[in-house]
This record gives structure tokens, C-alpha cells and sequence, in this order.
């Protein structure tokens, strides 16, 4: 699948992307519907770039930030071909200050500019599109979700820390979300007691969705360049994100 580099204009700069379109992309430029898909923290590698290409193999052009742009391009950390324990400990160490400098606002900030690049793409129709993430990513996808209800039609999180904020905090961000939402937990994320209460969240803010812990799986399942890699746990995310995208964006 053909793959873009870009480059797109924020409040704070210009942050670097990717793009996957599939191979028959020029053929039928109106008929994609676009995908933000927000990576994990280790960010653009090969396996990333593996993730957006099947996806948009499906009929879908998926659009691939660097939300960590602020301090350079992609990838921001050195990262070994595969990520072991040790060196995933070590890179979150160093990646964990930009974690924690990428506030709320930074997040709505960069989705509304993703969202507005996005949809301006000659490729890709108009209308609501769909967002998706990984890790630190899946958070992301949810809080853009939040934050433009009438933008986004389907948003999945995969092995993402949602639920993690306290009570008020996280009715706030569920009560606003519109979209259809699929979130996939890690078993060694989430206990079944706080899966529960994470659900109980999502039906008293009315959200259409499914959350479920995928069985065997630990944080970082669907990464192939990690400890964490579980085929299991990827396919059963192919299994889920796929038919929620068509049915909210239709097939592509």
C-alpha cells in the first residue's frame, strides 16, 4: 500500500506524519473514508507503518500523526529494531516527560488539526471519519472523539489507559462522545472489577460500545516489535475494528 509523508500545520508548529492509502486509491480519490489513527508512544517504526498499510488495504485512508512533534520529528527516542523489556523500560523513561507534558488542551488542540487536515485531503469524502489508537494512542482517540462528536463516527482504543481518570473526570469525557466506541484492554490492564466499572461509566453517558479484555493479552498486544506481542490479540483487534468501521463509515 502506497504510503505519503506530510507535514500538518498546528497552533504550535507543523507536525510530522504519514499517510497509507490503498493501491487503488487513485482510482476512486472520493470514495475513501479517512482514518486517524494515533500510534503508541514509541511512535512511527515499521510496525506502525505495517498497522496503517492493512488498514488501509481495506479501503480506508489512514492518516498517522507525530503528536510528540513538539520535540522533533519521528522517531523522537532511538528505538532498537525489537523492543524487548529492558529496552521498553528504558524508552518509556525517556519518553515519559512527553507524556506527561501533553495536556488535555495539547490533545484537542493537535485533533482539531488532524481532523481538519484529514478531511481536507482530495482523496479522501467528506463527512465524519473514524479514529483509532494504541497505548498512550487509544487515550487520545477517545479524548478527540470527546472533543468533536460531530466529526468522528467510530472510535476504538486498544491497550489505552481509558478509565484510568477519576470518576467526574471520565463522565465527562464519555458524556460527550456521539460516536460508536470499541475498546480493547490488555488482561493485564484492566481487572474484571474495573472493567465493570468502566462499562457501568459508559452506560450512564448512553455511548453505543463494546469493552471487553482481550483473554491472554498483556499491554502492547497488537505491537509485533515487542515483548508485549500477542497474533491472538491482534487478529481479535482486526475482528473488532473492521466491522465497526464499516458499519459506521461504510465499507471502503
Amino acid at each position: 500500500m502506497p504510503i505519503k509523508t506530510l507535514s500538518i500545520p498546528t497552533v504550535d508548529g507543523r507536525a510530522d506524519a504519514f499517510a497509507a492509502l490503498p493501491d487503488s486509491a487513485g482510482q476512486h480519490p472520493e470514495a475513501l473514508p479517512g482514518v486517524l489513527m494515533y500510534g503508541d508512544a514509541f511512535g512511527d517504526r515499521p510496525v506502525l507503518r505495517e498497522l496503517a498499510q492493512e488498514l488501509a488495504g481495506h479501503g480506508y485512508y489512514v492518516l498517522v500523526p507525530n503528536f510528540f512533534y513538539r520535540t522533533g520529528p519521528a522517531p523522537v527516542i532511538e528505538l532498537p529494531e525489537h523492543i524487548g523489556d529492558a529496552a521498553r523500560d528504558e524508552a518509556i523513561g525517556k519518553l515519559m516527560p512527553l507524556i506527561q507534558a501533553h495536556t488535555d488542551e495539547r490533545i484537542v488542540r493537535d485533533a482539531e488539526s488532524c481532523l481538519e487536515f484529514l478531511t481536507a485531503q482530495p482523496e479522501v469524502r467528506p463527512g465524519p471519519v473514524a479514529v483509532t489508537g494504541y497505548c498512550i494512542g487509544g487515550l487520545l482517540a477517545v479524548r478527540t472523539a470527546s472533543a468533536f462528536p460531530d466529526r468522528v463516527a467510530a472510535v476504538a482504543g486498544f491497550h489505552g489507559p481509558v478509565g484510568a481518570d477519576e470518576p467526574d473526570s471520565l463522565h465527562r469525557l464519555l458524556s460527550r462522545i456521539t460516536a460508536e466506541l470499541h475498546l480493547g484492554h490488555a488482561e493485564t490492564d484492566l481487572t474484571p472489577e474495573a472493567l465493570g466499572e468502566l462499562n457501568q461509566a459508559l452506560d450512564a453517558a448512553g455511548v453505543r460500545y463494546t469493552s471487553e479484555i482481550y483473554p491472554g493479552t498483556v499491554h502492547g498486544y497488537t505491537m509485533s516489535d515487542t515483548d508485549a506481542f500477542s497474533p491472538a490479540g491482534l487478529q481479535r483487534h482486526w475482528d473488532r475494528l473492521l466491522p465497526l468501521l464499516e458499519r459506521t463509515l461504510g465499507d471502503g
